[in-house]
């Protein structure tokens, strides 16, 4: 397996675009790398009466378009690096949807569930103690994102608004309906992503509700695609598997039951049940299936397995979950790929529609919120198919010529390059 650094990988997609577009180098060089970014120690006081110090992280990568937005990640493991790339994939992202905002991310190096609900609380407000003057509603927008939570936003927009003064709930989206919350923002990555399946299965030409399924990583965005394509599809996912171990069933696995399991034992790994197996996340990269749902983090398909990828469909809900040398092995096996930055699209895409409602003080419901979003994935997944036709290139580097092409504009305009 290649050694892999995230941001590394986000800066190759990103001059394959450059190439096939002939990018100005200085508009290359501007893009390819953070405008800002911010490193942080934070202390927190833990229930021992122990002061312990964490990492933390804001990169704020372009905002020509608009106030960046993008979650902010609580993972042992995290980095710089990660956090960079990810700020770039969320440029990206809001580009190829069309809204009206740049892209950031954060991160916090930790592991959450190890710490007690003051502790997290503590570690939440002293992030944006951190940060209060370098975010805001016309700056830079966080969000949840791995390890994070509607509690957890709750928490930094209470925060945000005792340091500054006054009400703010666009600060921050994914935020609980009591305190501002968009209809339908828990399950909207889950529900962008289904939309982006369905659509892909018609190129393709499978039904949806007849293909197998299974999905690597099973925390907020594998569970919530799992729920969305039970509820829209009554899809047979045969198989999950998450960092401790995955199940396997062949009449496919009832999302109620497994969804519990899992929130409750924080894996899936040991669900049993009639026609229950165990299964590892090798065995389920390499399930032939019809579409397989990699729902965990970076660079998970890579050189060393992408030739034992089995599926027709790669729907990427993680973020970079391929690498550059897998993908050159997968588009030799005629594998149609739904690249991460378009498939994991809907968590943004309603984060900004909770921005919108958050701003003029009048809330939409469920059934709107919805077919807002459809209609926006929908519109994107056919731009990014249609680009990548037209220049003969692959999906992924379709949906980045779409996105840097508005956001070199916007830094044109600007007067920036």
């Amino acid at each position: 397996m290649e050694a892999l650094n995230p941001f590394t990988m986000a800066q190759k997609q990103l001059a394959e675009a450059a190439a096939v577009m002939n990018l100005e180098p200085a508009v290359h060089d501007l893009l390819n790398n953070p405008l800002k970014e911010f490193h942080v120690r934070i202390p927190v006081r833990m229930d021992n009466g122990s002061i312990r110090i964490f990492q933390g992280f804001r990169v704020q990568y372009n905002h020509a378009r608009g106030p960046t937005k993008g979650g902010i990640r609580f993972h042992p493991e995290e980095t710089i690096d990660t956090v960079r790339a990810l700020a770039a994939w969320m440029t990206w992202k809001c580009a190829v949807v069309d809204i009206p905002l740049g892209g950031g991310k954060g991160g916090v190096a930790c592991d959450p569930r190890e710490l007690s609900p003051g502790e997290q609380e503590r570690l939440c407000r002293g992030y944006v103690r951190a940060l209060g003057r370098v975010i805001g509603p016309d700056i830079d927008v966080p969000a949840p994102d791995v390890n994070s939570n509607p509690q957890f936003m709750a928490w930094m927009v209470d925060e945000y608004e005792l340091i500054h003064g006054r009400h703010a709930p666009g600060v921050i989206t994914g935020k609980p309906l009591p305190m501002g919350g968009s209809a339908g923002r828990t399950e909207a990555t889950g529900r962008g992503g289904a939309y982006c399946i369905r659509e892909a299965a018609k190129v393709v030409g499978i039904d949806p509700s007849k293909a197998v399924y299974a999905i690597q990583g099973y925390g907020n965005v594998g569970r919530g695609t799992h729920q969305m394509l039970t509820r829209l599809f009554k899809a047979k996912v045969v198989a999950v598997a998450d960092e401790f171990g995955g199940v396997y069933r062949e009449e496919g696995l009832d999302y109620t039951e497994l969804s519990a399991y899992a929130v409750k034992n924080g894996t899936v790994n040991g669900f049993s049940g009639p026609g229950c197996k165990p299964f590892s996340n090798p065995e389920l990269l390499a399930l032939p299936v019809d579409i397989l749902i990699p729902a965990a983090l970076d660079g998970v398909i890579h050189a060393g397995n992408a030739d034992k990828v089995s599926c027709r469909i790669l729907a990427e809900m993680a973020n970079g979950p391929t690498t550059p040398e897998a993908d050159a092995i997968l588009a030799k096996k005629n594998i149609f790929i739904i690249p991460d930055f378009l498939c994991n699209a809907g968590g943004v895409t309603v984060s900004y529609f909770e921005g919108v409602q958050n701003a003029y003080g009048y809330y939409w419901d469920a059934e709107t919120v919805a077919a807002r979003l459809d209609a926006k994935m929908t519109s994107a997944f056919h731009a990014v198919i249609e680009t990548a036709a037209r220049y003969k290139v692959s999906n992924r580097t379709g949906a980045y010529l779409i996105a840097v092409e508005r956001v070199a504009e916007a830094c044109k305009i600007r007067g920036w390059v």
